[in-house]
């Protein structure tokens, strides 16, 4: 079969347009979109570029298939290329839930151009089972009556302490209306349930030697960080992975953006 080329994402830019200021790369979770990313950087991370694309079959990227985690780590990394000079590199990435997953095949590839790993409550090496039950049940409660019944979803779904005005801004920027007269977040269904799939796969680690900070969300049960995971990296990677436990839910990035932030700015010094 012939090699399917990387697809432009549509991406998010933050901070000033300087290629001699530090660069981070943003890689928003599972439903989401890189807008997410602006709040963080604009209270967080001033004097910083960040770099926030919307995944494969997410927001104002593409949505034909395939979905997957390496050809979502195809289409960043060209627009790793597109966007942050060589000067600018080696750059941070920041990224969250199952970006984590495309994040670490992309640092296997390219760890030269990574400075360090910020992952947000990684989701990978997901009980299959539990991942299967997730994404049935998503396509078959896809989309919903309204805004407020949307909203309503989030706050059932890890979004129950993220402050108001972030999930108003949420439906402002990423939830559309439907055929059938519903509405739906911006979207592609079956890249979801795609997601749900290769989340279930095999874990990755982080390249031997690229500084990366681990954030476990406290109260996600069952964890998105498996056991398995850190027993490895505690095993493998003990001179470069560094865990932190937050009492929060799974929405880590609006959560604790500070703590956010600081690791990152740790990196980027």
């Amino acid at each position: 079969m012939p090699d399917i080329p990387a697809r432009d994402l549509h991406v998010h830019l933050f901070g000033p347009d300087d290629p001699d200021v530090p660069h981070v790369l943003a890689v928003h979770g599972l439903t989401g979109h890189g807008q997410r990313w602006g709040r963080l950087a604009d209270a967080h991370l001033p004097g910083v570029r960040v770099v926030a694309p919307d995944l494969l079959g997410h927001g104002h990227s593409p949505w034909e298939p395939p979905w997957g985690i390496a050809d979502n780590a195809d289409a960043l990394s060209a627009a790793l290329d597109r966007y942050i000079a060589e000067q600018s590199r080696p750059v941070v990435i920041l990224a969250h839930s199952f970006g984590c997953a495309i994040s670490l095949e992309l640092a296997a590839r390219r760890p030269d151009d990574v400075a360090g790993l910020v992952l947000l409550d990684p989701a990978q090496g997901l009980d299959a089972g539990f991942a299967r039950t997730i994404a049935e049940s998503a396509m078959a409660r896809w989309g919903n009556t309204d805004a407020e019944d949307a909203k309503a979803a989030k706050r059932m779904e890890g979004w129950g302490e993220v402050p108001a005005e972030i999930l108003d801004a949420e439906v402002v920027e990423h939830l559309i209306p439907t055929a059938d007269g519903r509405v739906s977040w911006r979207v592609s269904a079956p890249a979801v349930a795609t997601a749900w799939s290769e989340m279930a796969g095999r874990f990755r680690l982080p390249p031997v030697g690229v500084p990366t900070h681990v954030v476990i969300a406290g109260r996600v049960d069952p964890p998105f960080v498996r056991p398995a995971f850190l027993a490895a990296c505690a095993d493998q990677r003990a001179d470069s992975v560094t865990v932190h436990r937050v009492d929060t839910e799974h929405m880590v990035p609006f959560l604790v953006p500070e703590l956010c932030a600081d690791i990152v700015k740790g990196l980027l010094r």
